[in-house]
């Protein structure tokens, strides 16, 4: 015999009080689902790189932020190696249940996969993302003592000494170096890459004249060159720097598809519920309003971004397919 539920009462007051208990059920079984999530325990945060980095102190502020924010401690858990890849690739088998997300940069997600051949995880399919923390733009810089002006002085010398001229970076697979190869296909020249390991190093040896150019992130260059040590001929940003108003982006300076940002975001296993990844995204949001995380932002040259997980997936999917296209042309291998 079929189900017929019952009508509600039509007495005005009867069904409202029915109506006021279905909505205090309705309430109660909402908020014994957002309470399901986080639970109490640690949320492990897991950044790729050593600490220090910009990618670790920004990761370790707003961890502290959401951590006070969802009623849990948030441990950060540096796990550097192999180009971010190994940080990665932990975030990718843990449980997809909120409690183990991925702090990283566009080196592990959309760079390195395509260097490396075989990798224990998928950068796409094997993440959920969550949001983007921010984008990092870079200076093409020659140190004081070049006779390098702007970046046609570069081009021309390139031109004069095919493979002669000399770029340096953090090391091999980094944005830094994806951007110098960049610049050689879309002009046409040869220059000898030169990695290091690290952008420090790689910074010191452009001040002091043993390698003629390099793409240094912003926070990193900017007091050298303010201090007149290092000429910046160009930004790699879509617009000009505050701080170097005078300096001319890369499509002023005639590369007109050469805009490049090293962005920060963070992910979570794949599978993980669509549920957990928006109230994370939403409280990481709200830390990213936090005057403290905007100044810290500022010292570190980063844009703070935010937006959606979808926006944060369809990033790195283009990112993902402009280096791969890059890499494959220039026949791009990882000693």
């Amino acid at each position: 015999m079929p189900f017929h539920p019952s009508p509600l009462p039509a007495h005005g007051a009867t069904r409202r009080r029915v109506l006021a208990t279905l909505g205090a059920a309705l309430a109660a079984g909402s908020g014994l689902a957002r309470a399901a999530w986080p639970d109490g325990r640690a949320i492990t945060w897991v950044v790729p790189y050593p600490p220090g980095g910009s990618t670790d102190v920004l990761g370790r502020n707003v961890a502290q932020r959401i951590g006070a924010a969802l009623g849990s401690t948030v441990i950060v858990d540096n796990k550097p190696g192999a180009t971010g890849t190994i940080g990665a690739a932990f975030v990718a088998k843990a449980a997809p249940d909120g409690h183990t997300l991925l702090g990283t940069s566009i080196g592990p997600q959309a760079i390195a996969p395509h260097l490396l051949g075989h990798l224990p995880y998928d950068p796409i399919a094997g993440f959920a993302p969550v949001i983007t923390l921010g984008t990092i733009p870079h200076l093409l810089v020659v140190g004081a003592s070049q006779p390098l002006r702007s970046v046609a002085d570069l081009l021309a010398a390139a031109r004069a000494q095919p493979g002669k001229l000399a770029f340096a970076s953090g090391g091999n697979g980094t944005i830094l170096q994806m951007q110098g190869e960049l610049l050689q296909q879309q002009t046409g020249t040869r220059f000898v890459h030169v990695p290091y390991k690290g952008d420090t190093p790689a910074l010191q040896d452009t001040l002091g004249g043993q390698v003629q150019f390099m793409f240094a992130p912003a926070a990193a260059a900017l007091p050298h060159v303010q201090a007149g040590k290092l000429r910046a001929l160009a930004v790699t940003s879509a617009q000009r720097l505050a701080a170097l108003p005078d300096v001319p982006t890369m499509g002023e300076a005639g590369l007109h598809d050469f805009v490049v940002e090293q962005w920060q975001a963070v992910f979570a296993p794949a599978g993980t519920p669509a549920a957990v990844v928006q109230r994370l995204n939403q409280e990481i949001a709200q830390a990213l309003r936090d005057p403290a995380i905007v100044a810290l932002a500022g010292r570190l040259s980063v844009t703070l971004v935010g937006g959606t997980p979808q926006q944060l997936g369809a990033l790195q999917k283009a990112d993902s397919a402009k280096w791969a296209a890059v890499i494959a042309k220039g026949n791009i291998r990882i000693d």
